[in-house]
């Protein structure tokens, strides 16, 4: 009786712990919505409801000064057999096709350079630096840059007997002129997340490919960029998410010229709706470019192989 009583009594004991550790759970679940509840709110109200409102809008004729007319689908009709839209669409996907793979692969080699050098942390502020100044600034030094008359570019390639182009001026080099600032500017935080990716490979995978004899290209080949597959999904899939938006610098720099060859979707959108007060235009071609972004996404996912998180 004296052993099953004690048994009871711990047994109490026990079922009182659980009480109180569920009570605890239960406190640090009301303080995790508290902290969540904010953001969701700011969600609701800056992001989902002007999507809502925008797609609402797409189906109306809205010039602000105004109250919104239905017109049903004649937006999405009309954008059908609009051809500077469709410029807008190829100039875009010749941008990201040029800045995608440079940045993978400028900010990749960056990172393999500062992982295995002394004093990176210096490098690494100077290379981050250009992500910390404003788009416009960066783009409108950028303009002085590629003046063909007085530009440094054009001078530093004067040296070596090259002619230099006009870089903003002429419709075949003027895209290309929009992926270097780009891509000067966007380095340093792609860096930052590949230096992340290589401090997280195990050093053993290195130590056992020498002692097998495999060369610096060989490990690489084997080892970092395998190992860097997610990395690199995530970067790749940001890179292109952020081209598509492409507009600071096609306004500063271009205006979307010379012959509308660097007019993005998100410049269009830009003058249809604060230009020409056409904002139902507007939310029907940002959500025609939302649908290309979601396609090339959904593709990209596939290609990789990976599975969004739900």
């Amino acid at each position: 009786m004296k052993f099953g009583g004690g048994f009871a009594q711990r047994g109490i004991t026990h079922r009182r712990g659980r009480r109180k550790l569920s009570r605890i759970e239960k406190r640090q679940e009301r303080m995790a919505y508290m902290f969540i509840a904010a953001p969701l709110l700011l969600f609701l109200i800056f992001m989902l409801y002007p999507l809502i409102q925008s797609f609402y809008l797409s189906f109306t004729r809205y010039d602000i000064l105004s109250p919104a007319q239905w017109i049903g689908l004649d937006n999405y009709k009309r954008l059908m057999q609009d051809e500077l839209f469709f410029k807008s669409l190829t100039n875009i996907l010749y941008y990201v096709a040029l800045y995608v793979p440079t940045m993978i692969a400028a900010s990749l080699g960056v990172a393999l350079a500062l992982n295995s050098i002394r004093f990176a942390s210096a490098f690494r502020v100077a290379y981050y630096l250009p992500g910390l100044t404003s788009t416009i600034g960066a783009a409108t030094v950028w303009m002085w840059l590629l003046n063909p008359q007085y530009g440094l570019v054009n001078q530093v390639l004067g040296y070596v007997g090259i002619n230099g182009p006009a870089w903003l001026a002429n419709s075949s080099t003027a895209m290309l002129s929009i992926v270097i600032v780009t891509v000067w500017q966007g380095l340093g935080g792609n860096m930052i997340i590949y230096l992340a990716g290589l401090k997280g490979i195990p050093d053993y995978l290195y130590e056992s490919a020498r002692l097998d004899g495999a060369n610096r290209w060989r490990i690489f080949w084997h080892i970092t960029w395998p190992m860097l597959r997610t990395t690199t999904f995530f970067v790749l899939t940001m890179s292109m998410i952020n081209a598509f938006q492409l507009f600071d610098q096609a306004f500063a720099m271009t205006q979307g010229g010379p012959a509308n060859a660097t007019k993005t979707p998100v410049y269009l959108i830009y003058l249809s709706g604060f230009y020409s007060l056409q904002m139902g235009y507007a939310a029907t071609m940002a959500f025609a470019l939302f649908l290309v972004i979601l396609t090339l996404s959904l593709i990209n996912i596939r290609v990789n192989g990976e599975t969004p998180a739900l």
